[in-house]
C-alpha cells in the first residue's frame, strides 16, 4: 500500500485511480489488493498474467510488488530526466533573454549596432576606398544592398546577397598597376631570368615595343606553347614583372567544369565567381597579367 501510494505521489496518471482505492478494494483482502496493485502497473501481459494465476497469497503479493517497485524506479528515473532537461532549456532561455537584453541597452547607447547594418555598413566602407566605380555597377550595389536591408539575417536569400556583395564590393574597381612599356629594362628583366630562349624574348619585346607605340598592351593574348620545363610559366612571370603588373596563374590542366572558369549562378549552394573575377580579387587590381596555364 505504501508504495501504491509512492507511485501515485510521483506520477499523476495513477493519481486518480489510487484516490478511490479504499473505496473500491478492500486493503486485507490480499488478492484484490495484488490484482489492482497489478493493474495499475505497466507490466507486459506475461507479467500480469502470472500475477492471476498464483493461488498463493503470499507469492501473488510479491509478485504485484514487483511491478509496483519497477514501476516506481521508472517513474523516478522519468522524473529526473524531464528536470534535467527543463533545468538546461531554462538556463539557455535565461542566457537568450540577457543577451538579447544586453544587445538592446548597447543599441540605446550607440555602443552596438545590429549585425546587418554593421555588415551594410562595411561594405560602404570597402566601397569608398576604391577610385571609380562604374555607374551600371554602382546601380547592381545599391540595389543589393536596399535589397539587403529588408531581408531576414536568417533566410537563405539573405547569405546568397551577402555573398554576392562580399564579391561585388572585393574587386579592386578602378585600381591598376603603373605600367612600364620600357625596352631596354625589359630585356634586362627577361636576360636576368632565363638564359637563351631568344625568339621568345624577342616576340615578347616586339609585343612590348608595339604597346608603347599604342600606348597599352591591353586586350592581347600571348601564346607559350612547348615541352614540359622549357619555361613557359617563369618568362610569363618575367613579362608581368617588365611590365610593373600583378601576376597570376590558374590551371586548367583536368577541369571537367567548365562553370569553374565562368563561375557558377548565384543561387547554387556555395557558388563561386569565375578564375577571373577570383584573380582580381587575389591580386588587387583591374590589369594583372593572367596565365591560364
Amino acid at each position: 500500500i505504501t508504495v501504491i501510494r509512492e507511485v501515485a505521489q510521483l506520477n499523476p496518471l495513477f493519481r486518480e485511480n489510487v484516490q478511490y482505492f479504499p473505496m473500491r478494494i478492500d486493503s486485507t483482502d490480499p488478492y484484490r489488493l495484488a490484482d489492482f496493485a497489478a493493474s495499475i502497473s505497466t507490466g507486459s501481459a506475461e507479467e500480469l498474467q502470472a500475477v492471476l494465476e498464483e493461488k498463493d497469497a503470499e507469492s501473488r503479493l510479491h509478485k504485484a510488488l514487483a511491478l509496483v517497485n519497477k514501476e516506481k524506479e521508472v517513474t523516478k528515473l522519468q522524473q529526473e530526466i524531464s528536470s534535467k532537461v527543463e533545468e538546461k532549456m531554462t538556463e539557455a532561455q535565461r542566457k537568450y533573454f540577457l543577451t538579447e537584453q544586453l544587445k538592446s541597452i548597447k543599441k540605446e547607447l550607440g555602443m552596438e549596432r545590429d549585425d546587418k547594418d554593421a555588415l551594410m555598413e562595411k561594405f560602404r566602407q570597402k566601397l569608398k576606398e576604391y577610385p571609380s566605380i562604374p555607374e551600371e555597377v554602382m546601380e547592381t550595389i545599391d540595389a543589393e544592398l536596399e535589397k539587403l536591408s529588408t531581408l531576414e539575417k536568417n533566410s537563405s536569400e539573405f547569405n546568397v546577397t551577402r555573398s554576392y556583395l562580399d564579391w561585388l564590393t572585393s574587386i579592386p574597381w578602378g585600381v591598376t598597376s603603373e605600367e612600364r612599356l620600357d625596352l631596354k629594362q625589359a630585356r634586362a628583366v627577361l636576360d636576368r631570368d632565363h638564359y637563351g630562349l631568344q625568339e621568345v624574348k624577342d616576340t615578347i619585346l616586339q609585343f612590348i615595343a608595339v604597346g608603347k607605340l599604342k600606348g597599352s598592351v591591353q586586350g592581347k593574348i600571348l601564346c607559350l606553347a612547348g615541352p614540359p620545363g622549357t619555361g613557359k610559366t617563369s618568362i610569363a612571370e618575367s613579362v608581368a614583372d617588365a611590365l610593373g603588373r600583378k601576376f597570376y596563374r590558374f590551371s586548367v590542366g583536368g577541369l571537367s567544369d567548365v562553370s569553374e572558369i565562368k563561375g557558377h549562378r548565384r543561387t547554387y549552394v556555395g557558388a563561386m565567381p569565375g578564375k577571373l573575377i577570383q584573380c582580381l580579387k587575389s591580386v588587387g587590381t583591374s590589369n594583372p597579367l593572367v596565365l591560364i596555364d
